[in-house]
């Protein structure tokens, strides 16, 4: 006979497998279901379309246009969060050989690339946010990161901390 530790050990795989299976299946957010969010606000961006959809209840609302990464600095595809929210962001040359020789660059300073604000997706790297170069929205030019108009990203910024601060956010090509 098995004791108790085993019988919930089996009570929770027997709960947890069909959980799992269900958001591979039908490719949902796990932090989602358990935290009740179901039809608030999620963003979608379609990289070959250039833009991003921001969905409301199942509805789109608003669609931008955005900039997206090179093919030699690809946006990642998948499934993540918007994470934290910076407001008149600083830029610091990244660890890599486009940003080489590169000097930091203080908060309005107009060679800065980060404009308005910067929403973290998948840290420390890819950012959605604001551009100093709104002349290359609607192509494929940035470093990986979704560049924005910087009133689009601000609106946005304001908009995912009305959500909440963090939400989902499905990038495919």
């Amino acid at each position: 006979m098995r004791g108790p530790k085993y019988n919930l050990q089996l009570a929770l795989f027997l709960v947890a497998v069909p959980i799992a299976i269900a958001a591979l299946l039908f490719r949902f957010d796990l932090r989602d279901l358990f935290s009740g969010v179901q039809e608030g606000l999620e963003l979608k961006v379609d990289l070959s379309e250039r833009k991003m959809y921001v969905i409301e209840g199942g509805e789109v609302v608003q669609t931008y246009n955005i900039a997206v990464g090179k093919p030699s600095n690809p946006t990642p595809t998948g499934r993540f969060r918007t994470g934290r929210i910076e407001w008149n962001p600083s830029w610091n040359p990244p660890n890599t050989p486009w940003a080489r020789g590169q000097k930091p660059r203080a908060p309005g300073d107009p060679k800065n690339p980060m404009q308005g604000v910067k929403i973290f997706f998948r840290e420390p790297t890819y950012y959605i946010h604001g551009t100093n170069d709104p002349a290359s929205i609607g192509e494929a030019a940035s470093h990986g990161c979704i560049r924005m108009t910087v009133d689009d990203a601000v609106a946005l910024a304001r908009r995912i901390e009305r959500a909440g601060g963090s939400v989902p956010l499905l990038i495919e090509q």
